[in-house]
This record gives structure tokens, sequence and C-alpha cells, in this order.
């Protein structure tokens, strides 16, 4: 019986994984660059994957501009420093900006959107925007990782006659810091992906090199957004 209940626990936590459009979504994402760099650029199977699956995910995307919206008039937490929030309100403005876009692109795609020339330089701003909004969060993720650096250096100093990582606010940090820079190398990875996108260096960023770029991003935000296990209850 409890194998059983254990299947249950671990099938919910599939279920409430799979209903969040965002990891499908990811999902999509993975499959659109694994065949991306499968194809290599080239005529065949998995290019036409890689076509039918990023028209595919635009629909999950509708009207998601309104969440980095909401970022950007949102209030900051205090004692952030003025360079980290005008980045992280830059990232929001770029994201956002990136969504609505994407929109139009899709409009394009489907026929919508009859002027073609247009859809394809409104798809190319909005690559630009993406790639300025992972660049902002490259930079604030390396700003906060030192913040919380420092303040974990402090914090074993008043912790160096005990085990530090037995201290739940010194574990808290320390998750935080690896969350973030698991967080620091998507972003990066993101933007040699929108490099390879737009053809801005064709000859080292080839598709076979994008698309490996953003099959492990993809599965890196596939794994950001698994769900907490159920904390087990103490006797």
């Amino acid at each position: 019986m409890s194998t059983l209940d254990a299947t249950r626990a671990e099938l919910a936590l599939v279920v409430l994984y799979l209903n969040k459009a965002e990891a499908r979504d990811k999902i999509c994402r993975a499959i659109q660059y694994g065949s991306k760099f499968l194809s290599d650029g080239q005529p065949g199977t998995a290019q036409n994957v890689d076509k039918s699956t990023s028209l595919a995910r635009k629909v999950f995307r509708l009207f998601k501009f309104v969440n980095d919206l909401h970022g950007l008039i949102s209030p900051v937490p205090q004692g952030t420093p003025v360079p980290l929030v005008l980045l992280g309100k830059s990232k929001n403005a770029l994201l956002s900006t990136f969504l609505f876009l994407d929109q139009i692109v899709w409009l394009g795609r489907t026929g919508i959107y009859k002027n073609k020339e247009r859809a394809e330089l409104i798809g190319r701003i909005s690559l630009f925007c993406w790639m300025g909004s992972s660049i902002c969060t490259t930079l604030v993720e390396l700003g906060e990782l030192g913040r919380l650096s420092a303040s974990m250096k402090k914090l074993e100093k008043k912790l160096k006659d005990s085990d530090k990582y037995k201290n739940e606010e010194y574990r808290a940090k320390l998750q935080n810091s690896n969350e973030r820079t698991l967080a620091l190398v998507k972003a990066g990875m993101d933007i040699v992906v929108a490099v390879g996108l737009l053809q801005l260096a064709p000859k080292k960023v080839t598709p076979r090199v994008t698309g490996a770029f953003g099959f492990v991003s993809s599965l890196i935000s596939c794994y950001q957004l698994l769900p907490s296990p159920p904390k087990s209850k103490t006797p």
C-alpha cells in the first residue's frame, strides 16, 4: 500500500507539472532546439519538427507579456542597489516587448497578418529584445550572487564555532546561491541562442551550436519549473 501511495504522489507531481502552460512550453522548446541540433539547418524531418514546434509554442505565450509588465511596475525588495533595480526593470521591459512582438510574428506565420516583410522585421526586433533581456538577467544574477557571497561570508564568521550547514539561514542562502548560479548559466546560454537565431556570428554560432545551447537551456528551464516535493511529516 505504501508503494501505491508513493506512486500516486509521484503521479500527482507529474500532473501538477504538466498542468503548467509554462512547463509544456519549455518541453516543446527542448523538442524544438533538439530538432534544430539534429537538422543543423538542413531540410528534412528534423527541420520540419523544429519549425512546427516553434510555431506551436507561440500559442502558449499568448498574452504572457502581461507577466513581465506586472513585474515592471511591481515594487522591488528594500535594500536592492539602484543599478540592479534598473537592470531588473530593463529585463522586464525588454522581455515584455519581446513577448508582445512575438504575437505579431505568430499572426504573420499563420497568414492573418499579411505584410511578411514587416513581420520578419518585427521578428528580428523581438529577438534583439530577448537577447537584451538575457544580457540584463546575466548582469542581475552576477550582482545578486556577489551580494549573496558577501552576506554568506559574514554569516560564516558568526558561525565559525558551529556547523554552518546546520544553520537554517545559511542553508537558505546557499540554496538561493545555487538557484541563481543555474539562472546565470541559463541566461548566458540564451544569449548564445539569440546570437544564433539572429545570425550575428553565422560561422561560429551555427544552427547545430544554437540547437545544442537551446536544448540545454530548455532542460534547465524544465528543471526550474519542477514542483517542490511534499515535506514529510515528522512523527
